[in-house]
């Protein structure tokens, strides 16, 4: 029997950016329609620690379906488990590499090459400021494979006034890139 709830794939590596894969998988959970599958690397899990605080057990937590990051024989490994996308938050630049060159060597990389060949929804957000050559050429390839780069990059046109803020409104624009639509604050355009 099909699963009627929108899984949707986060994945956590070890760039700076931990608060926006907690704000994601937050948002998720109120999400009644969706089921979130989350795949965290060692280094995922220490930036946790480091820039937020929390615990391994906190981040687990969080999600629906925890899989393990070595465990390339889980079900997010094949194409045949239906998926509505995947996000890469933070992805740093070897992920990034990895997927561009299809090294499929932990079930981060693989699970999106999977998203990549079903023709699923992948949003990598990268994590690195300034870029060298290796990098755009890296996030070329990823878009001409079909994945959307969206580094989350602040906007200012709402006035936020938190952090929390800003940090959603760039993870709620990262979801509905895979179908997960959340009321936030959108350009209206400037009044006369």
């Amino acid at each position: 029997m099909p699963n009627p709830k929108k899984r949707i794939i986060v994945a956590v590596t070890g760039a700076t950016g931990a608060l926006y894969a907690i704000r994601a998988l937050h948002l998720l959970k109120t999400q009644s329609e969706v089921e979130s599958h989350l795949i965290i690397s060692p280094a995922g899990i220490l930036n946790m620690q480091h820039e937020l605080g929390l615990s391994r057990q906190d981040v687990l937590d969080l999600a629906d379906v925890v899989h393990n990051f070595k465990d390339v024989g889980a079900s997010v490994a094949s194409g045949s488990f239906k998926t509505h996308g995947m996000l890469i938050v933070p992805c740093s630049m070897r992920t990034l590499a990895a997927v561009a060159h299809g090294f499929a060597d932990n079930l981060i990389t693989r699970a999106a090459d999977v998203v990549l060949k079903e023709r699923r929804r992948l949003v990598l957000a990268v994590r690195e400021t300034p870029f060298n050559l290796a990098h755009l050429r890296n996030m070329t390839t990823v878009t001409e494979m079909g994945a959307v780069v969206f580094p989350p990059l602040p906007a200012f046109y709402f006035q936020p006034k938190t952090m929390t803020e800003l940090v959603d409104h760039s993870v709620i624009r990262m979801l509905e890139h895979v179908g997960v639509e959340i009321d936030g604050p959108s350009w209206q355009g400037l009044s006369s």
